[in-house]
This record gives C-alpha cells, structure tokens and sequence, in this order.
C-alpha cells in the first residue's frame, strides 16, 4: 500500500506499512501461536482480506477551523493534520469526507481546540454499508450547533444522497474518550450492514467489525464449527450465549431451528439493533441487554456452548472462572488481542483450545482476530 502521509512522517499509524504483507502475517502467527503453545491446537490457515480499502469505518479528529477543517489526527502540538483520502478507507468513505468537510463550514461548526480547550466538534464518525449507504455522527462538545446541523442537514443529505442516519454525539468533558452517553438522533435510526446473506442492522453507539469482508469469514467460520459440534436433531433445542453480542453478529450467524441462542450485550443501542435484525430475518435469537457477566452468573443453569467476543482486555477472572466451574462444554472466544485470550484460557484450564484461526482484520498493523474453539476435557 503507497500512503503519501505514511513517507511524509505526517501519519505512521500504519506501524508495519514497509514490510510485505506475507512478513506480517507470518510475525502475527508467531505471536498467537506462541501464546497458545498447545500442541493439540488445530491452526487453520490464515483468512487474508485487502491490504487497502478495507475499512468501514473512519474516526477522524477534527481540527483547524470551521472554514478550513482537518479531518484525522493531532499533531504533538494539537494541530490537525487531514487524512481524508487515507487509504485504509474504502472509496465511500473517501468520496463522503470532502463533502463532510465542506459541511462543516457551512454549518459553521467550530473544531473543539485541545490546547485551548474551546470550540465544538470533537470527532467525525462513519460508517459505509456495503451497499454504500451512510451514516454520520458529530461528537460535540455541547448542542450549541445542533440547531445549525439541523437546518443545514437537507443540503448535506442532498450532497449524500446514500447518507441514512446522522447524530449528534454529546462529550463534554476534556479528556481522551471518543464519544459520550447521550445521542441525538437527527435522520433515520439504522444503517443495514450486508454480511454474508444477512442484513444485520447498525445504530448509533454500536459496535461494527472494522473490515467487513474477514468479520464475514469470521462468522462463517464460528457457524461451521458449531454446525459440527450442535447438530440439530429430534432433541431438545441446544443452548447457546452470545455474549459480548453487540449487533448480534455471531448469534444472527448461528441461529436455527434447533438452537436456542440468546445474546447479551451492555449496550442497549446495540441489542435494539440486534432485536430488529432478527425480527426481520425471523431468526430464533433473543437479546438481552445487561453486563454480559453479570448475566451469566445470574443464571440457574449453564448452555451448551459459549461465545465470548470481548474487548481487549478480555472476559476477565470472574467469568473465566464461571466458566471453568460450569458445565460448558464447549466456548467459542473471538479475540483482539491475543494476551488477554491466552490469560483467561489459563484461567479455565478445563477448557482445552482445539482448534483456531487468525483472521488478518487490521492489516498494516500488529493487530488481528484470532477465534479459538474451546472443550471441556474433563
């Protein structure tokens, strides 16, 4: 991938931009197999997606003025340096930025100065379908330009005309957080991501697979290994938690007949999103909107099989250690960060990994998906 800012020193986000992409796949497999040493660990062959385009998301911190606004990253001294046309973006994103800016001024919607601590916009947030249909949220530090958003929004929905829900995210305080609690919805409520032969729906403040051609190989890879461990017979319904669910990726992947899955999500945006994937698909999937580990302790009985897709820090000792006194036979732990997995997989030794997979979801980073399948050996 050829980045003019990455030679330029502007941004060197792209940590491993200068080695070839078989080189960094092959360190990334070093790393998570080192971690995971069992000899019995099935490693199935790496999933590559595109080296550039991918992303489905872009974060932009905004800077300069509202009549000449950046969008991407701060400098050491708080000045923005614009990244609009980076390449990790897909060609949506890359058209809809530009038009994004020009709103701003227009809006006249002044970016929040970190040094100075004054101004409104924060961050700009997108989010392209695969469809190539939109949605933007403005992080603000107040609703003061609210009004002004509102009454311009038709030119930039003209300007757009794939763009299907824009908010305004409020985060006050003056500190690294990226968004704040509060959303005010200006235009529709969900955007429809397309993945494998699903439509998943996707609200504000709710969380998305950055790259969605490998969360699709994801999904289809968590599906095929549960289809051979659960498959459906003249019994009753096998149980199955979702937790970490977020949009409802793995639950809406695996749910049918037969399957009584349930997923668990602290977000209430995002399980109002999964319920509304489901009901449209008529998939035989619940969502639950509660602290995924409180739930599950609080449950008088133990499923079948157990998917956890955590954060980075990862599921942590007190679920880990449910789940080794539990009679789970089997859990499914999607992973972003391979130290975390390794520390709560030694913390339920009774569940012995037996098969895994690297996705390479973030390429030109150290970073990466790694799905491991575990089983009870006792």
């Amino acid at each position: 991938m050829d980045c003019a800012h990455y030679d330029a020193h502007r941004c060197r986000s792209c940590t491993l931009l200068e080695v070839p992409r078989a080189d960094q796949l092959a360190a990334k497999t070093r790393q998570v197999q080192a971690l995971l040493p069992d000899p019995d660990l099935e490693w199935q062959p790496p999933v590559v997606g595109p080296g550039e385009r991918f992303r489905n998301k872009a974060k932009m911190v905004v800077g300069g003025t509202a009549d000449a606004p950046t969008l991407g990253i701060l400098d050491a001294a708080g000045s923005g340096i614009d990244l609009r046309d980076c390449p990790l973006h897909s060609a949506g994103l890359q058209a809809a930025l530009p038009l994004l800016a020009a709103f701003i001024s227009t809006a006249a919607i002044a970016p929040y100065d970190v040094t100075a601590r004054r101004g409104e916009l924060k961050h700009l947030l997108v989010t392209e379908s695969e469809a190539g249909e939109l949605m933007v949220r403005f992080v603000l530090r107040s609703q003061e330009p609210v009004t002004r958003i509102s009454k311009h929004l038709p030119g930039l929905l003209a300007a757009l005309p794939r763009l299907r829900v824009v908010s305004v995210n409020l985060q006050p305080e003056h500190k690294a957080v990226l968004e704040g609690e509060r959303e005010i919805v200006l235009h529709g409520s969900t955007l429809a991501m397309r993945v494998n032969d699903l439509t998943l729906h996707l609200r504000p403040q709710s969380f998305f697979q950055t790259n969605t051609e490998v969360a699709a190989s994801l999904y289809r890879q968590a599906a095929a290994w549960v289809a051979e461990l659960l498959p459906v017979g003249e019994t009753a319904p096998a149980q199955v938690w979702d937790l970490y669910c977020g949009v409802g990726g793995f639950a809406l992947h695996l749910a049918r007949p037969g399957l009584a899955v349930t997923g668990v999500e602290v977000s209430a945006e995002a399980v109002a999103s999964a319920r509304t994937s489901a009901r449209e698909l008529g998939a035989p999937a619940e969502f639950v909107a509660a602290d995924a580990t409180a739930w599950a302790l609080a449950q008088d009985r133990s499923p079948d099989l157990v998917v956890v897709n955590p954060p980075r820090r990862g599921i942590g000792p007190v679920l880990a250690g449910w789940l080794e006194d539990s009679g789970v036979r089997h859990v499914l732990y999607s992973s972003c960060n391979a130290e975390s997995l390794a520390r709560d997989l030694a913390a339920m030794p009774s569940l012995r990994p037996r098969r895994a997979v690297l996705l390479d979801m973030f390429p030109q980073t150290r970073h990466y998906e790694v799905l491991v399948l575990a089983e009870r050996t006792d």
